[in-house]
């Protein structure tokens, strides 16, 4: 199971940040049904795993926070016997599965109440937090029409136009990321996810920041969803993920070379409002 979690991870067939985390966490759950002589082996394998499913998308920070908790849970008890560190570690697992979960639902709830009074909402990507925002919403009452960017190259956008589109309350349509600019103006509102946040930065699929720039461009306010675990300090240094160039054009480019990174960096100042679980935060 971890194996195959770590090439989920590497190919992005997962693609929200948190589900990711959740899934990487569960997989070290496989650990404590082997056997193991000591509890340095067990340890030392638990490590090299945890690592693994980290170097799979280096940019999340809830997959390094939350790999970081669960190791630390086991290595700072400095448990007697190996049944002993396995029980830790599932513990730990449990423990780290929920707070994710809770604070998604959280920060879903406290943005579904800021988003009930706008009519006309745009978001980019895939994103399960403001996924649930929105449902939450609908599901107090209120009605949207939402634009939704297909994000190529993985069109991870039409993902969420379909899960929007199956929504009573809910009108989607599917743009092109180029014709972003030319709908915006329509919309009250651009709500995103966050994939974290460091130095005043947000790293969020690629396409955010041009989004940003014209929303704030056009007046349109700007909402990030997501964990407030999502804000990381110096102790997670984000690494861009670049894809395959296979993603963009399939056929040999010998003339040119293909550009297709995972993320860009958006200036907070480009927004108007950060929601998390633990609060609303005005940027600008």
């Amino acid at each position: 199971m971890i194996d195959e979690t770590v090439a989920e991870i590497e190919e992005m067939q997962t693609h929200s940040s948190s589900v990711v985390a959740v899934k990487a966490a569960t997989a070290l759950r496989e650990l404590t049904d082997r056997e193991f002589p000591t509890v340095e082996e067990y340890v030392r394998t638990l490590e090299r795993n945890s690592r693994a499913l980290r170097r799979a998308n280096r940019s999340h920070a809830s997959l390094h926070t939350t790999q970081q908790e669960i190791i630390d849970t086991v290595t700072d008890a400095d448990p007697e016997d190996v049944s002993t560190a396995k029980g830790l570690t599932v513990e730990a697992i449990d423990r780290v599965v929920s707070d994710v979960e809770a604070a998604k639902d959280r920060a879903a709830q406290r943005a579904a109440e800021e988003l009930a009074d706008e009519d006309v909402l745009f978001t980019h990507d895939f994103s399960t937090t403001v996924l649930a925002a929105i449902e939450a919403a609908v599901d107090d009452g209120a009605s949207f029409e939402v634009y939704v960017s297909e994000s190529r190259p993985r069109y991870l956008g039409r993902k969420m136009a379909r899960k929007l589109g199956a929504m009573d309350e809910v009108e989607v349509t599917l743009l092109v990321d180029a014709a972003s600019g030319h709908y915006l103006p329509e919309a009250d509102r651009v709500v995103v996810g966050i994939d974290c946040i460091v130095d005043e930065t947000l790293y969020n699929r690629i396409g955010t920041y041009p989004l940003a720039a014209t929303a704030a461009r056009e007046d349109v306010p700007m909402t990030a969803i997501g964990g407030d675990s999502k804000f990381v300090d110096g102790a997670f240094a984000f690494e861009n993920d670049v894809r395959s160039p296979s993603e963009v054009h399939r056929e040999p480019a010998d003339e040119f070379t293909v550009g297709n990174p995972a993320y860009d960096a958006t200036p907070l100042s480009l927004l108007d409002s950060i929601i998390t679980d633990k609060e609303i935060r005005k940027v600008s």
